[in-house]
């Protein structure tokens, strides 16, 4: 273990200078010295994208030479309470940062190892610190820093999902083989060719001792996300029931490889289990889709994609009811369900950008309309998108007639439609209404009926307020 410590206290000590995420001292000075420099520490590296800061004691910070200390943190008490303890309870967040106390060439080292700032800047005493080139300061005199952190500390993925790894380690819990497959590149002939390329798009980061996974490489290319405790309780499950509610579950399935590398596989097993309809032609009996498989791909892509990661004890969940199908994911969207046909932002960029890369998802805000388009095409239901405090849900709807739509289902499809017509650069007619609900031309009052509704819900609106021709009448969303 002393090696593992000699090995980053070496490549330490060779800096040419102290700087943002390391600080060296001789010996203690003050419990609130260390304090502020944890604090420091820990949002300079969220600043500069490390996953670890160091506060050494035992090393001359102007000439980097190890000089030993006589600062032993594991006997070192605040009244009574170990410092440890003590500093744990003054810092927020509470940060797990690591003491190692270790010799060099018969010389006492402490190493204080300093996670980098995750999700708000920590603070000592209830106040944030920031390291300034080789200075400590105060946070709040540097808006544009603070703002960064904050900003930066959202993004999930650059989070560590392993941390100490060998370059065996990485090839044995990843399936590098589909990270190379996926983007069309060939496989490197060594294996430091193929972590250099992981490293390249943030799936993996060079450390002092080795390497850390991402939550970005271990979320999307896991060979099983049961290796990953952090990343766990974020697997899939696809459940099914045998009527309209939860009382008889058929089926209750995980699938626990990285979304990247699993995908096909999560898509191909929900796609199989959705029942199909009989159609009849004119000399054959064919098997037909309830629902459009493109929906339920880009409907889980989705759900997968957009999640907060930070919401413990939940993950994706797709539940197949007799008359429904229902995805579900942790977290609130960050625009209106109104708006998802039009608009688009992601709480995880980094993983959208690079699942667009290898085509599981669509370009910004292109696969909702395929969803509608294909809800149309087969003649369901609008779908519904909702969200609680706690979860964002879509439900796609088994085949119904219009005549057995409540008035609410038939406002949405509405709507819906027209928002289709929008992004498409058109706009909703009575024809196309008609069109989409396979409404007869001489029942065109019935398509003029439910814009009537629409309009009186404030979902629509028309086009030309001064046309007095409902025969030639253009609509479009309320927001348009």
């Amino acid at each position: 273990m002393n090696d593992k410590f000699n090995n980053i206290l070496q490549r330490l000590v060779a800096l040419p200078k102290e700087n943002e995420w390391v600080e060296f001292k001789h010996n203690y000075h003050s419990e609130d010295e260390i304090g502020e420099r944890i604090s420091a520490l820990a949002n300079a590296a969220a600043l500069f994208n490390k996953p670890f800061a160091y506060l050494v004691y035992g090393v001359d910070d102007d000439t980097h030479q190890i000089v030993g200390t006589s600062f032993r943190p594991s006997t070192k008490t605040v009244g009574k309470n170990e410092l440890e303890n003590w500093l744990v309870q003054n810092l927020l967040p509470h940060i797990d940062f690591r003491i190692y106390e270790f010799q060099h060439e018969g010389k006492n080292v402490a190493m204080f190892e300093i996670p980098a700032a995750e999700h708000s800047p920590v603070t000592y005493k209830k106040v944030s610190y920031i390291r300034v080139g080789s200075i400590t300061r105060l946070l709040r005199d540097f808006p544009d820093k603070e703002r960064k952190i904050w900003n930066n500390n959202r993004q999930f993925e650059t989070g560590i999902a392993l941390e100490n790894c060998t370059a065996a380690d990485i090839v044995r819990l990843l399936d590098t083989q589909a990270f190379f497959d996926m983007l069309n590149l060939p496989y490197p002939t060594t294996q430091e060719a193929v972590i250099e390329r992981l490293i390249i798009d943030a799936l993996v980061q060079k450390t002092l001792n080795g390497y850390n996974i991402t939550n970005l490489g271990g979320i999307l290319f896991a060979k099983n996300l049961h290796n990953f405790p952090s990343l766990e309780r974020k697997i899939p499950r696809v459940v099914q029931y045998r009527g309209k509610n939860k009382l008889d579950t058929i089926i209750d399935e995980e699938f626990p490889q990285g979304y990247a590398c699993g995908f096909a596989a999560l898509v191909k097993y929900v796609n199989d289990i959705l029942p199909r309809n009989e159609v009849i032609g004119e000399a054959f009996r064919n098997e037909q889709r309830a629902y459009p498989a493109l929906a339920i791909r880009e409907l889980s892509a989705n759900a997968l994609i957009h999640q907060d990661f930070y919401m413990t004890g939940t993950s994706v969940m797709i539940e197949i009811y007799s008359d429904r199908v229902e995805i579900t994911n942790p977290g609130t969207p960050l625009i209106d369900t109104e708006r998802f046909i039009d608009e688009y932002r992601s709480l995880n960029e980094k993983l959208a950008s690079l699942l667009r890369r290898m085509n599981i998802c669509e370009e910004k805000g292109s696969g909702i309309d395929k969803v509608i388009f294909q809800c149309e095409l087969y003649q369901l239901p609008a779908p519904l998108f909702t969200c609680s405090d706690i979860h964002t849900k879509v439900i796609l709807y088994a085949p119904k007639q219009l005549r057995n739509m409540d008035k609410a289902d038939k406002i949405r499809a509405v709507y819906q439609h027209a928002c289709l017509k929008w992004v498409s650069n058109d706009f909703m007619t009575n024809q196309s209404l008609r069109s989409r609900f396979n409404i007869e031309q001489q029942n065109h009052s019935i398509a003029s009926r439910l814009i009537r509704d629409a309009l009186e819900e404030k979902v629509i609106k028309e086009a030309d307020s001064d046309n007095k021709s409902r025969k030639f009448a253009k609509y479009l969303p309320f927001w348009a």
